[in-house]
Order: structure tokens, then C-alpha cells, then sequence
């Protein structure tokens, strides 16, 4: 799951790309508006985390024109200003949650999550697939209660596909979510990872689909396990 946290607080941003990171979400930054703007438009995040004052342009009109736009990434607010007016202004310009500095980094994590189960469609706070089964909360993965042992990519990976089981997923749109922006994105190394998640979770596991993508789905009478 990839993320694009809009902040010009220096100290903050490093604190919150680690807490971020810990979490298994791979993070891009932007320091400002104009920035932030541009890689609303540009990149398929998963969901953005948005500062209100900031350099150049606004987080407020930055919003705006993101909706104006069509860019429907939810979008978490967390700003200084919290009283009710500015808080009736984010929600009118497009956001999908509040939250006002100081806060507790757990509670943004937690805010965060629902953000993305809501995007998803996803109700319950953890994920299920038949047997498998993940955690956000606690970033960790089990197939019949047996815990997996992921690398932070790998866990990154199982993450996406199961918000997105039953669906076909292209390696492109995998890449996309998998990688922050510096990342040296090659689509071929989703077939390694796609490798190493099938000798953890079952070959039967995730569907090759020729020509399209990988599809997530419960095993042959799993489905009400």
C-alpha cells in the first residue's frame, strides 16, 4: 500500500515516514503544494495524508483541484488548525477524515487503516482469504493460525492483493502500490516476489492469469473457513 504524506515539518515528516514504514506502507513525500498537487495527479496512491499549511499552495485548494480533477484517492487530513470551521471547510473540500496536531502517531495509523478498509470496501479490521489471514494493526500474516514470516516488500505485496482479492491485478498496478517514488521499479521482480509468497502461502494460492495479472483467492472449500 503506498502512500503520499504531504508535510513542510521537517522533524515531523522524518518521524511519520518511519512510523509509516514500520507499518509496511511505502511512502512518498512532498514538502509542499505544488508538489503534492502534482503527484496527486500523477501517481495512484492508495490513500494521502495532507497537511493544510503549506508553501506555495495550500493543502485546502490542493484538495479542491484534486477533486475538481477526479482524483478520488482518500485523503486524511492533519494540520494544526483544528477548530470546527476548518474542520467543515476540509471535509467540504473533498477530504475523508480529520485529525488535528498534536496527536498520537497510533491514532493516525488507526485512522489510516479504516481510511483504507472504507476505499476498499473492506469492514472488518482484519483481512481473510480462506485459511489466510493478515493484520494490519499488527503488520503480520497467518495461513491456519501458523504465522508467516514476510520481508516488509513481501508483506506489502500480500497486503495489496488481499484488499484487492478475486481480482485480477496487472504487474503494473502491483509496482504502483508496491514501491515509493525513488524506488528502482522493475516488473519482473514481481514475479520473485510472487514466487517466494506462493512457497509461503500454497503455489494455489494466487492465480497466474495469462497475459493480465495475479489473482488472490481462497483455496477450493475454503470459502467459508
Amino acid at each position: 500500500m503506498r502512500i503520499l504524506l504531504v508535510e513542510d515539518d521537517p522533524d515531523l515528516t522524518r518521524q511519520l515516514k518511519l512510523a509509516l514504514a514500520d507499518a509496511g506502507y511505502a511512502v512518498d513525500h512532498a514538502p509542499d503544494g505544488e508538489e503534492a498537487q502534482f503527484l496527486g495527479e500523477t501517481e495512484p496512491y492508495d490513500a494521502v495524508i495532507l497537511d493544510l499549511g503549506l508553501p506555495k499552495v495550500d493543502g485546502v485548494s490542493v484538495l479542491e483541484r484534486w477533486r475538481r480533477g477526479s482524483v478520488a484517492t482518500p485523503v486524511l487530513i492533519l494540520t494544526a488548525r483544528g477548530a470546527w470551521s476548518d474542520k467543515v471547510a476540509g471535509f467540504d473540500a473533498g477530504a475523508d477524515d480529520y485529525l488535528a496536531k498534536p496527536f498520537h502517531t497510533e491514532e493516525l495509523l488507526a485512522r489510516l487503516r479504516a481510511l483504507l478498509r472504507r476505499s476498499a470496501g473492506h469492514a472488518a479490521p482484519s483481512l481473510s482469504c480462506g485459511a489466510l489471514r493478515l493484520d494490519p494493526r499488527a503488520a503480520r500474516a497467518s495461513v491456519n493460525g501458523e504465522p508467516l514470516r514476510l520481508t516488509s516488500l513481501e508483506y506489502r505485496l500480500l497486503h495489496y492483493m488481499m484488499m484487492h482479492q478475486g481480482r485480477v491485478i496487472g504487474r503494473t498496478e502491483l509496482v504502483e502500490h508496491l514501491y515509493d517514488q525513488d524506488f528502482d521499479r522493475d516488473s519482473n521482480t514481481i514475479e520473485v516476489f510472487i514466487g517466494r509468497l506462493r512457497k509461503k502461502l500454497g503455489a494455489e494460492r494466487i492465480e497466474t492469469v495469462r497475459g493480465l495479472g495475479y489473482r488472490l483467492a481462497p483455496l477450493p472449500g475454503e470459502e467459508n473457513a
